[in-house]
């Protein structure tokens, strides 16, 4: 478990959404995972769909790059057609999956119960869950930023969350795939008041173990400027995580953090 006398490892993850095909997949992995420089320091996972999971993990063989998801059912198994649980996902090579990302909260309904379902399948599958978080542009406007990220970490967030076992990505709605992002003071502000809320729910030990990501159009040319907080522990990547170029100038952003 992580103290407060240890220093958090950055963590960049790439979100692949609803792209590539099998053959794809296997060739960023391989584009990825051959150059990435800085694996001792940064750790490094892309989440592909589920049908090119597999061609992903053996693209990855025993390598640096790790493996997630991006989504599982509650349920370990069961009559639920279309759904996949964390225990295939395990099974498939992952070590992560995210839960609650807004297009699934908004496209599928998800509520923070369902988030929180889906982060505690994860952990009884064996996987760390990344929990997404953030507020709409209307939520923004009206300056209830706190309030909705609040609510949201506490509801989705499950009881007897460890640093092991839990990340959580701040993606405020209105900046994904947009290429307009908040402040680097803001975002900031926003990871410090998340890490104040698992702190007072979990004790600072896991607050401060806690990697808490950025996400929402980060870029090559901004990645360096959010990573410079010493609250924003990563970032989970989207458009720019569909070009490996893109994506290892974002990771080499990463490495030059202090810790």
């Amino acid at each position: 478990m992580s103290s407060r006398n240890t220093p958090r490892r950055p963590f960049i993850v790439g979100n692949w959404k609803m792209n590539n095909l099998a053959r794809h997949t296997a060739a960023l992995c391989k584009e990825i995972a051959s150059n990435l420089e800085n694996s001792d320091t940064v750790e490094v996972a892309v989440c592909p769909p589920f049908t090119a999971l597999l061609a992903a993990r053996a693209s990855i063989s025993q390598g640096p790059l790790k493996l997630g998801a991006q989504d599982c059912h509650a349920f370990e198994s069961g009559a639920h057609t279309g759904d996949i649980s964390a225990e295939m996902l395990s099974d498939a090579g992952c070590s992560y999956v995210i839960a609650g990302h807004s297009e699934r909260r908004t496209n599928h309904r998800e509520n923070d119960d369902d988030v929180a379902a889906k982060a505690r399948a994860a952990w009884r599958g064996g996987l760390t869950a990344i929990v997404c978080v953030g507020e709409t542009e209307a939520q923004r406007d009206t300056k209830a930023t706190r309030q909705v990220i609040e609510r949201q970490v506490t509801g989705s967030v499950p009881d007897g969350a460890v640093a092991d076992s839990l990340v959580i990505a701040y993606e405020p709605v209105w900046a994904i795939g947009t290429g307009r992002t908040p402040g680097v003071e803001d975002a900031g502000a926003v990871h410090r008041h998340i890490r104040a809320i698992v702190g007072e729910r979990f004790g600072e030990d896991v607050a401060h173990g806690i990697r808490i990501l950025y996400g929402g159009s980060m870029k090559p040319d901004n990645a360096a400027d959010f990573l410079a907080d010493p609250d924003i522990d990563g970032g989970l990547v989207g458009g720019a995580s569909l070009k490996a170029e893109d994506f290892l100038a974002i990771v080499a952003a990463a490495g030059g953090r202090g810790c």
